[in-house]
Order: structure tokens, then C-alpha cells, then sequence
């Protein structure tokens, strides 16, 4: 075969490979419109119900809160979604009755909706703004062991109000246990058919407990809020993050130092456990100072002293994160960060200086936000963050 030849070949093969990657490209489906909230949320609902594989003339259902899959909190959007959701289901489906989220009404295996909300980029760019909200519906029936129906769609990110409900927002620590991710798995990882995840299902009436609690926290009830969390944690299923997260905000609203002091540190040790400790230190936009609000700031002290306390007790070594919202450049943002790290870390060795060895400060700007958004307000704080991982000494 002469060169001319072989040249001629390459040449066919570069131009077929051209039009096969040109055509693929023009026949990519373009990114989903998004729409107004409410429009958006009627679309994803009204596919959800309509096309429920579920056999009988009533359908009992049960709502799981939803909650926003980035954070695993509930916030003023994912309560104002279940509100319009059991609307929508007492007006336009009598089929199905919705029955309070509890363990008599989880006994006779209903049909369970959960959902999420999450801010995305709507054209897929992994660390482009988020300038979406994604909104997912799942129905999971618990006779059948089986998700019967799906809605999805995506809304505009304007007038959303996605500041966490009160116990989230007083949480001090973010981190998606193993209830929160099979809920997330439920909704956002299924399709029409499948199984329910076992995990899910085996927490299903302790959930249920748990937001009993959340919501006597929340309506400044918190000798029952502690006596749910407590409860719960008894319970198969029941040893999770948020019945730790429940029994520090009960104990330090009723003002029981030491039960608020060992409920932090058993957040601590089940942080330095999994590697991974989010500690909700929050800072205010675009400085290395800690919000301007008191009552956020004033268990930051016990905070650092137990981090720094456990930590050592256990040997382990820590690398000091830092995080910032989603606004500026990039490189002011990394700096940023490093700054809040070293801050953070600099406290920590003021009560701990034999610590020293045992610690790093680094920064990740906005490649590692939560939210997204970037609006510095209470909806993102958690972007504007200081965490601490568990590393090699």
C-alpha cells in the first residue's frame, strides 16, 4: 500500500469520525426549560399521580418530608412543596388518602412519596453556577416492595425560598448519614419497577419518630423532642446522624450543659469515625470573621474544644478545610478559603498548641459547594463553611 493510499484512508476515517461526532451533537436533546416553581412542581405532580402503577379504587400514602438532596435538609421550599402536594392530592386525586407520617399508618404498608429538591446547573456543567432547581417525585409502594411512579421537572431559581427550617438551620453539623442517602437513592436513583432500597425501608418507622422530633423541636416543644430522639435511637433503624443532631439541639434549648456537651462530643467521635466532620462554623461573605449573630456563635467555643479534645484522644490527624459561596473569582475564593482554614485552626491550637503536628489548613474556594446558589444569605451558608477530614499523620 503506497503512502498516498494510506494517506487517503486516514483522511475518509478523520471525516466519518467528524460527521458521526457532528451528528451526535446535533442530535443531543437540549437541556430541560425551567419554569416557574409552582408550574414546575404541578408538572412533576400530576405525572407522579396520574401514572401511578398502584391497584385499587383507594390508595392510602404516606408523605416522607422531602428535602433538599445537596444539604439533606428541609427547608421554607421543600414544606411549601408538601403542602401543595396534599392540596393537589385532596382536589384532584380522592384516590389516594394521605395518612400521617407514623408507624400506625406505616404498618399497613402504604404507598410512601418521597421527594427532592436540588440546585443544578440546567446545562449539565459540573462546576458551572447552579441556575436550576431539579424537582423529583417518587412513590414507593411498601405491599409491593416497588416504586410505582416517577415525576420530575425543573424550575427557575428565582423567588425559591430555600432557607433551612429551624432544625436544620440550628443544626452545628452537616453530614448525609445512611438514612439520608437512601432516601436520596429512593427518589433520585430508581426507576418505574424497581425494588425499594432495604436500607430505607428498615428506617421507615424510626424516620418516622425523627421528624416527630424535628417538628416538637421546631414548635419549641423540647422535652418532647428529646424523649422522640431518644426513643428513636432505640429503635432498629434508629442510630442515625439526626437523632445525634436532635439530642445536642433539645439538651442546649433546655439549657442542660453537660447532656449538650457529651450529645456534641458523640457528634464529634461519630464525625472522626467516618473520616469526614462537617462542622457548621459559618462565616460571614466574602471575610474570615464568624457571622455577626450571637446565638450561632456562642457554642463555637465548646465546639473547638471538643474537636480539638476528641481528636487528640483518638490520635487522629485533621486537615482544615475551608469553603466559600459561589460569587467572585476563583482565585479570591481559594485564598478566601485558605484564610478561613487557617483562622479555624489557629483557634483550635490556641486551647490544643500539642496539636499543632497534627494539623492543616487548606482551601477549596467554591469547587466543593453544597448550595450553589450564590446568594450569601441563610440559604447557602453552608457553602460559606470550615470542615475537617480525618488524614494519614
Amino acid at each position: 500500500m503506497t503512502d498516498m493510499v494510506r494517506f487517503k484512508i486516514v483522511m475518509v476515517g478523520l471525516a466519518l469520525l467528524a460527521g458521526a461526532t457532528s451528528a451526535s451533537a446535533q442530535t443531543a436533546p437540549p437541556p430541560p426549560t425551567p419554569t416557574p416553581f409552582a408550574e414546575a412542581l404541578r408538572k412533576a405532580a400530576d405525572d407522579l399521580f396520574t401514572k401511578a402503577a398502584v391497584s385499587g379504587d383507594k390508595v392510602e400514602l404516606v408523605i416522607d418530608p422531602l428535602i433538599d438532596a445537596a444539604s439533606g435538609a428541609q427547608s421554607t421550599a421543600t414544606r411549601s412543596m408538601q403542602a401543595t402536594l396534599m392540596e393537589l392530592v385532596r382536589t384532584n386525586y380522592p384516590r389516594f388518602t394521605v395518612l400521617p407520617f407514623d408507624s400506625e399508618a406505616l404498618a399497613s404498608k402504604p404507598v410512601v412519596l418521597v421527594g427532592t429538591f436540588t440546585a443544578v446547573n440546567n446545562q449539565g456543567v459540573a462546576d458551572g453556577p447552579r441556575d436550576a432547581y431539579r424537582i423529583c417525585l417518587t412513590l414507593a409502594d411498601l405491599k409491593s416492595n416497588s416504586v410505582v411512579s416517577k415525576g420530575v421537572s425543573r424550575a427557575r431559581i428565582e423567588g425559591v425560598d430555600t432557607t433551612p427550617t429551624p432544625y436544620y438551620r440550628d443544626s452545628p453539623l452537616w453530614a448525609k448519614d445512611q438514612a439520608t442517602e437512601s432516601y436520596i437513592k429512593v427518589c433520585q436513583g430508581t426507576k418505574l419497577g424497581d425494588p425499594i432500597d432495604p436500607v430505607y425501608v428498615e428506617k421507615l418507622t424510626a424516620n418516622a419518630l425523627i421528624n416527630d422530633g424535628i417538628l416538637a423541636y421546631e414548635t419549641q416543644h423540647f422535652r418532647e423532642a428529646l424523649a422522640f430522639y431518644r426513643t428513636a435511637r432505640k429503635m432498629p433503624g434508629g442510630e442515625q446522624h439526626r437523632v445525634r443532631i436532635g439530642t445536642y439541639l433539645a439538651a442546649s434549648k433546655l439549657a442542660r450543659r453537660e447532656d449538650m456537651v457529651d450529645a456534641f462530643g458523640d457528634l464529634i467521635d461519630y464525625g472522626l469515625a467516618s473520616d469526614r466532620l462537617m462542622v457548621k462554623l459559618l462565616f460571614k461573605p466574602g471575610t474570615t470573621q464568624f457571622v455577626d449573630d450571637r446565638q450561632i456563635t456562642e457554642p463555637y467555643p465548646m465546639w473547638l474544644s471538643q474537636i480539638a479534645t476528641r481528636s487528640r484522644q483518638k490520635g487522629a490527624c485533621l486537615e482544615i478545610v475551608g469553603h466559600t459561596s459561589h460569587t467572585g473569582l476563583p482565585q479570591v475564593n481559594d485564598r478566601l478559603s485558605a484564610l478561613r482554614a487557617q483562622f479555624v485552626m489557629d483557634l483550635l491550637l490556641t486551647g490544643a498548641p500539642d496539636n499543632r503536628g497534627r494539623m492543616i489548613a487548606t482551601g477549596r474556594g467554591f469547587r466543593e459547594n453544597l448550595v450553589g446558589t450564590g446568594k450569601d444569605d441563610a440559604s447557602d451558608a453552608l457553602d460559606r463553611r470550615v470542615e475537617f477530614k480525618v488524614i494519614g499523620c
